[in-house]
């Protein structure tokens, strides 16, 4: 069975699933709104209905056959089609719920019934009218958050700010300010003005470095070409610098020789060159402010499986002292627990991105929450241990759903700062 056979079959499937859905929406409609006004709405919905789901599915069978050049549109039009099912997925859950909760009141009543002298007759009615007008809201709700994520929020950028503290921090680095970004996934990337936003707020800050922490690209280097000019005119007093995410490295695509696999990093090691990031790979140099000097050190991606360990922390750091202040940019933030932290050299300052936060969740009065958490323990901020410390961005592009809700795109802004006793 070819892959374009598998595909059709799965999006044959996604439809029958999608009609299937139907049941618990017309309930719902027919639940709220009065006869005369169903009959219009249900025929208008089924319409609408079919003609998005068969739309979406097309394009996602284009997408995912020919992932490599498939248009943004494409793209675009085929989580269309999955907000639009996950939309009707909520509302059926909340229906079926409802039924549930019908059902269980009427088998509370029986039972009490049994202990009364006089019979009562016990049915099982259709969720009430209020109920599927909150479902309907519910679902409503879904809908235009998803649909907000993907024209508004990617572009939402949010700087987060944060002063650390270290008690052998050299003098001469007192406020040294450092921007983090990471993640920036150009073959998603959309809109011109949008990025030039996100750009702008960097260089007001006027930050003494910015360093970057993977994933350019999605797959291949061409990805950045539209993105080269904006990118080049970021701009910091002590220099630009950068590290690969496992995006980076082409392995998520098929090639037609491992040596085109090879020229593609090739070009990319070019892409960060020409737009004046230096690329740190296994390697550190020093970054000097007055007499004093802080090592900055960059590994290529370690992940757990199934993600890559091109990393080697030891080959990046066999020249340095092992009490050396030193700032790390490594992309996935399981290193930091996985090898980092029992070093035996001394990391004071780990910088990651990789997790985008899920691109979905919500932080509000010092609470976070995203589906981020249950895949890894750093997801998402600051987090410190033994006197070291790790900073995980939450992204500045946006991957696969081609939007963010809650978890805005992050533009980092550390102070460092001398700690007195």
């Amino acid at each position: 069975m070819n892959n374009i056979t598998t595909l059709l079959i799965r999006a044959f499937m996604i439809l029958l699933f999608s009609l299937l859905l139907n049941l618990q929406v017309e309930q719902a409609l027919g639940a709220v709104f009065p006869a005369d006004t169903f009959s219009g709405l249900i025929t208008g919905f089924r319409i609408i209905d079919l003609s998005l789901v068969l739309v979406s599915l097309m394009s996602f069978v284009y997408y995912f056959s020919n992932r490599l050049h498939a248009a943004k549109i494409h793209n675009y039009l085929a989580f269309a089609g999955v907000i639009y099912l996950i939309t009707k997925a909520v509302l059926n859950v909340v229906m079926l719920l409802g039924l549930v909760a019908s059902v269980l009141i009427v088998g509370m009543n029986w039972i009490i019934s049994l202990f009364r002298s006089t019979s009562t007759q016990v049915e099982i009615t259709a969720v009430s009218p209020i109920f599927a007008a909150f479902a309907l809201g519910l679902a409503s709700f879904v809908f235009l958050s998803l649909l907000y994520g993907m024209l508004r929020g990617k572009y939402r950028y949010k700087m987060h700010r944060h002063d650390l503290y270290f008690e052998d921090l050299p003098a001469d680095f007192e406020g040294f300010k450092l921007i983090q970004i990471s993640d920036v996934h150009s073959g998603s990337l959309d809109s011109f003005e949008g990025v030039r936003k996100g750009i702008e707020l960097m260089n007001a800050e006027q930050a003494d470095v910015i360093l970057f922490t993977g994933d350019l690209v999605n797959n291949v280097a061409t990805e950045m070409k539209p993105w080269m000019e904006l990118f080049a005119s970021l701009q910091a007093k002590l220099g630009k610098y950068s590290i690969l995410g496992n995006h980076d490295y082409g392995d998520y695509v098929r090639w037609e020789s491992p040596d085109l696999k090879r020229q593609n990093l090739v070009d990319l090691a070019k892409v960060h060159h020409e737009i004046g990031f230096r690329l740190l790979l296994n390697e550190s140099l020093p970054l000097q402010q007055k007499q004093s000097e802080i090592q900055l050190v960059g590994v290529e991606n370690w992940g757990k499986p199934p993600f890559p360990k091109y990393g080697d922390l030891n080959a990046a750091v066999s020249h340095l002292p092992s009490d050396a202040f030193k700032i790390l940019m490594s992309h996935d933030p399981s290193h930091w627990e996985g090898e980092v932290l029992g070093h035996e050299h001394t990391f004071h300052l780990t910088l990651s991105g990789h997790t985008h936060g899920a691109q979905m969740g919500f932080e509000f009065l010092g609470l976070k929450w995203s589906p981020s958490k249950y895949v890894y323990k750093q997801w998402a901020g600051l987090y410190s241990k033994d006197n070291q410390h790790l900073y995980v961005n939450r992204g500045f592009g946006f991957l696969g759903y081609p939007g963010r809700i809650g978890i805005w795109p992050e533009i980092t802004v550390l102070t460092l700062r001398r700690k007195v006793s």
